[in-house]
């Protein structure tokens, strides 16, 4: 067996399940989940209907490199999501179809990483987890970059040092944030540039909560306007990747795409053909009208943001709360141990949110997830009002002074 399965972490999942074994809650109260970012908004009833449309292609082996029409609808999102001039994005050569950003950004990395190289591969921490198990079965070493309050929940990019730049294979970059919602201003975007550019690395930028942010009058920039901004018309060392499980509310597609650098792209594509994981014609013919409309992405955004709206308040009349910019996470300080918070919150209401510490690693300068909680608002809003105010009594009756 590959040893280097021996070197992966457990999922917070498997280790959320195994913290609340044997918790027995109170059974006059129904399960509320707010543990996984899985979103339970209603799809759109248009993707539904393109899909069941296209079950003729089941008899159809998919491409690697996609459908033209797919290519295109990406494409054509990008530049009206981002601003970009028209045709910047070339669909040809800059996008590829994938099953899914977990999917897409597992077998990147292995498209990309030297295994007899060796180095590094930087991440934000916490952190998907998917960046870290990628990059170790790639051959490569995580480096954990730290996101706290006192850095704006962004990696102190100055911090790190030359050294660390020098042996940087690949930059994981997610903009909004996972779990912490904070937004890569562009001044940002291009100071990661410069850096790639200097130390010759690929900058890998999870975007796929592109469309779920707060205020409708500032969309979270993204890597490839940055990389126009620079002059990169290219997309040289860069790749975005994009999803419809956010957007759209259909996780169970699993459909997005990555875009960037054509040269990228093209030795992407051929891992992807031997890889086999070519996504199927009717989700892709699914996917086209998904990317097409931006109405329904609205729609389900403004959801996100009446759930923030009333759920905030609630919680925040008992203990410190943050709004995010973006995203559908609430990052929630939590006194004493996480773990202990979550377990006993499990068994006093029958709520589960993700202890931070299971999203983050221990090194040198400790974990920037002890004392957090990730609350996914995916629920609908009633739900998700009441699993804020079995929150609220718990914290209150847990901590009556704070």
């Amino acid at each position: 067996m590959n040893p280097l399965l021996d070197r992966l972490h457990p999922y917070p999942f498997e280790r959320l399940a195994a913290l609340t074994d044997g918790v027995a809650p109170p059974p006059d109260r129904p399960h509320i989940a707010l543990s996984i970012g899985e979103p339970r908004h209603a799809p759109p009833a248009f993707i539904g209907a393109a899909l069941s449309a296209a079950l003729d292609r089941l008899a159809v082996y998919p491409k690697a490199a996609g459908l033209p029409e797919l290519r295109a609808a990406c494409a054509a999102w990008l530049e009206r999501r981002y601003a970009l001039p028209a045709d910047a994005v070339d669909p040809a050569t800059m996008v590829i179809p994938v099953n899914g950003t977990r999917e897409g950004l597992f077998s990147f990395v292995q498209a990309v990483l030297d295994p007899a190289a060796g180095g590094l591969v930087l991440m934000p921490n916490p952190f998907y987890q998917i960046y870290e198990g990628a990059a170790l079965l790639g051959g490569a070493t995580p480096c954990y970059l730290d996101t706290t309050a006192s850095t704006g929940f962004l990696p102190d990019l100055d911090a790190v040092s030359e050294e660390t730049w020098e042996q940087c294979r690949i930059l994981f970059i997610c903009s909004p944030g996972n779990p912490t919602g904070a937004v890569m201003d562009e001044a940002y975007l291009l100071r990661v540039l410069e850096l790639a550019e200097r130390y010759d690395f690929v900058v890998a930028a999870d975007e796929c909560y592109a469309d779920i942010y707060l205020d409708e009058g500032a969309p979270p920039p993204g890597l490839l306007g940055a990389c126009l901004r620079a002059g990169n018309t290219s997309f040289t060392r860069c790749a975005v990747f994009h999803s419809l499980s956010k957007r759209s509310s259909v996780p169970g597609l699993r459909s997005g795409f990555v875009a960037g650098d054509p040269a990228i792209m093209e030795r992407f594509r051929l891992y992807r053909t031997y890889h086999g994981c070519a996504v199927p014609e009717m989700v892709q013919l699914a996917s086209v009208p998904a990317w097409a409309d931006d109405a329904h992405a609205r729609s389900n955004r403004q959801l996100y943001q009446q759930k923030f709206d009333a759920v905030v308040p609630i919680l925040a009349a008992v203990m410190p709360v943050e709004r995010p910019a973006a995203a559908f996470y609430l990052w929630l300080a939590v006194p004493g141990d996480d773990e202990a918070w979550t377990r006993d919150l499990y068994a006093a209401e029958n709520v589960t949110v993700l202890p931070g510490r299971y999203l983050s690693r221990d090194h040198a300068g400790g974990n920037p997830g002890h004392g957090r909680v990730r609350i996914s608002l995916v629920a609908e809003p009633e739900t998700c009002i009441e699993a804020a105010q079995r929150i609220a009594r718990f914290a209150s009756a847990r901590h009556p002074t704070a």
